[in-house]
């Protein structure tokens, strides 16, 4: 017995503690904790001033500075400017001319409200909307879905949509003029079912016409941003609709239009932005005529602000644009992006 309990003692480390208990951390030789860094009360860090102020990451704020400065000059400075003419009597000067320009308040926003010329474009605008946006909305979406199909002359059919948007407006506006004006090819094809008078000069059909315009030069950019939607959407999902009995168009529907609705939504807003600063068309086709049936509220600010030297007027036509756009554009999000 006294050999065996000296075998097992030999077998134990030198500096191991016995067996059957646990050791005690030693205190004695620890070095003391080191005492917090008092606080000063009000001051902070430097190193969080900086983040607050240039972020993570400083070099983004270089990066954007140009687009930055470019924002301030051409947009938030005039747009302020333009906001202090329309509560203002303000009117153009010669250079070096300093005149008064008392506070109006709302005397220009009633001013031009009271007038029919007004109201006219504005409904106009509401005219272009109902016909430009619901149709650029499903052409789009249709002509991508076939370019998604088709498996021949793809890249054919993508270029061909998409070079009228890239093509300036004066150009694409001529051939316009050509197919619709009294004697224009439409007309002679046409004959004796032409309209009279004709689609220019009739002010019933001269801002639907510019409406269908302005959809057709658009479409090749939202085609492709339904294309790059629908390419997106994963195959298997209309497969496994088809297998369960579904038909093409229910697969569509089930499918298709909620894996686009994101699109959608963009295509419609940046449609609302477009049909608010509608200008170059009524000007280069009708000049807003016939007695005011192509007349946009873009185009009549440049006729008031810069035809007829009424800057104040102008402006105060330019904030109920925008405030209105504005408005549009954020209930059609609301109703487009709810579940």
């Amino acid at each position: 017995m006294k050999s065996l309990r000296d075998s097992r003692a030999g077998t134990q480390a030198a500096g191991d503690p016995p067996r059957g208990r646990r050791p005690r951390p030693s205190t004695r030789h620890a070095p003391p904790a080191a005492a917090p860094e008092p606080r000063i009360p009000g001051r902070r860090p430097r190193a969080s001033r900086l983040e607050r102020w240039l972020g993570n990451s400083p070099l983004g704020l270089v990066l954007t500075a140009p687009y930055t400065a470019y924002v301030l000059v051409v947009f938030i400075i005039p747009f302020g400017v333009g906001v202090w003419m329309a509560f203002h009597d303000y009117f153009f000067t010669a250079p070096g001319v300093s005149v008064p320009h008392p506070f109006v308040g709302f005397d220009n926003f009633t001013e031009v409200l009271g007038e029919e010329k007004t109201r006219r474009a504005f409904a106009n605008l509401g005219l272009f909307m109902a016909i430009n946006i619901p149709l650029t909305v499903v052409l789009a979406l249709v002509l991508a879905s076939a370019l998604n199909a088709a498996t021949h002359w793809r890249g054919f059919f993508r270029v061909a949509y998409y070079v009228p948007y890239v093509t300036a407006s004066v150009a694409t506006l001529a051939v316009w003029l050509f197919l619709f004006n009294g004697s224009g090819a439409v007309n002679n094809v046409l004959g004796p079912w032409a309209p009279d008078p004709s689609w220019l000069a009739n002010r019933h059909l001269v801002m639907p016409l510019i409406a269908v315009y302005v959809t057709w030069k658009q479409l090749g950019f939202y085609i492709l941003l339904y294309l790059a939607a629908l390419q997106n959407v994963p195959k298997e999902l209309h497969e496994a609709a088809l297998t369960d009995g579904a038909g093409r168009w229910q697969a569509f529907r089930a499918v298709t239009l909620p894996a686009v609705r994101p699109v959608t939504s963009l295509v419609v807003l940046l449609s609302i932005i477009t049909a608010g600063q509608i200008f170059t068309e009524p000007f280069l086709l009708t000049g807003g005529g016939p007695s005011g049936a192509s007349l946009t509220p873009a185009l009549l600010v440049y006729q008031r602000g810069i035809e007829q030297g009424e800057p104040d007027a102008a402006a105060a036509i330019g904030l109920i644009l925008v405030t209105g756009v504005l408005i549009i554009a954020t209930v059609a999000r609301r109703v487009m992006e709810r579940d």
